[in-house]
């Protein structure tokens, strides 16, 4: 708060001195270099602004996945690119390395995994299949900024690393997002992209030097981050692995009070990953739980008690069944998920007590 008080008396509101800092501190949690990261105002904005900057040609295909949210599928769809799902496997909820091989055809140009609920991919066999087919690697790490793969951090293997900041992240700037990149001319064209195709942006027009002339060089987007949204996550981010340390107690405290219910909880993370544990993601299957997935989520809301649901299978939704023609039932594992998955309250914030009311609720939900 103190650091939003003092981007306001500063006078500088816009992307300046505090996004730099942001960027900065950003690229060294991810052990790259600061060359390699550029803020903007969304993960939709990065992940779009990443294929544009690709070069990737109008209607090639982009496979990703079906359980995620629409942004995923709308940024291939802005990039003027085609997105093919692929469907997830049913243990981990991530993207089946398996069924993007099936999807593959002489039009694809990459693969958009998501690291889903800050599980991390199986990058190993992700980058194996890019590599084979010749495909770019554009990672959705909204829920994976402290994820990592096999001593790796999420968002450093593919070509593009996307975050987002977003209200309900683990860093949050309001509104906000990350790129993260492995070529720095890449990077810079991204980051020239995400303000009007600009060569200079403000703060370096208006310094102490003098004036600088700016050029248009490509038609770009208005994607930029503000010094007020870096502000806003600075501190956060300092405290980005203590919060996660909470998170993964709750997650815990979780396992052990839900093991007698008749829910399905999340799978165990895999050897040699760190999950994020930024959702924590239970099934209600009406066979075994004896009420549907809808219906539980009434009955926590009326205990006062808020959940989620992350996701409804992305086919499911009617302006991609009607534009793309996608019939769910082709992804069966991304539509049974989406059907009967609940996110219940995790947040470094939560107490033990508010975590022993959660899970009382969970229990008289289920009990009808």
């Amino acid at each position: 708060m103190a650091e939003v008080e003092a981007c306001l008396r500063s006078g500088w509101l816009g992307t300046g001195p505090r996004v730099a800092r942001f960027e900065a501190d950003f690229a060294a949690y991810k052990n790259v270099g600061a060359n390699l990261v550029a803020g903007v105002n969304s993960c939709t904005a990065a992940m779009h602004v990443s294929m544009v900057a690709a070069n990737l040609e109008p209607g090639s295909e982009v496979i990703t996945t079906p359980l995620t949210f629409c942004a995923t599928v709308n940024s291939i769809l802005h990039a003027d690119l085609v997105p093919v799902l692929a469907d997830v496997d049913a243990s981990s909820q991530n993207i089946d390395p398996d069924a993007i091989e099936a999807a593959i055809t002489p039009r694809t140009r990459a693969i958009l995994p998501v690291h889903f609920a800050g599980r991390p991919c199986d990058m190993d066999r992700i980058m194996a299949i890019a590599r084979k087919h010749d495909l770019m690697v554009i990672e959705d790490c909204a829920h994976a900024i402290e994820t990592e793969y096999r001593g790796r951090k999420a968002g450093t293997f593919g070509d593009f690393g996307c975050f987002s900041f977003y209200v309900t992240k683990n860093v949050v700037t309001g509104e906000g997002g990350m790129i993260v990149g492995r070529d720095a001319s890449l990077i810079a064209r991204a980051r020239m992209l995400a303000l009007h195709g600009m060569s200079k942006d403000a703060w370096h027009r208006f310094s102490d030097k003098g004036y600088k002339h700016y050029q248009v060089v490509e038609c770009g987007f208005k994607y930029n981050m503000m010094d007020l949204q870096a502000a806003i996550g600075l501190h956060q981010l300092a405290r980005v692995e203590n919060n996660w340390l909470r998170r993964r107690e709750l997650w815990e405290m979780y396992e052990q009070a839900l093991a007698d219910l008749p829910i399905g909880l999340p799978a165990i993370a895999e050897a040699d990953t760190r999950h994020a544990h930024h959702l924590y993601t239970v099934m209600v299957d009406p066979a075994l739980c004896g009420v549907d997935r809808d219906s539980f989520l009434d009955r926590m809301n009326a205990q006062g008690v808020g959940t989620g649901v992350h996701y409804q299978s992305v086919a499911e939704h009617p302006y991609y069944r009607e534009r793309l023609g996608w019939d769910p039932d082709r992804w069966p594992n991304a539509r049974k998920i989406g059907q009967q998955t609940v996110s219940l309250p995790i947040s470094s914030k939560l107490s033990d007590s508010d975590l022993e009311r959660v899970t009382k609720a969970a229990a008289h939900s289920l009990a009808g």
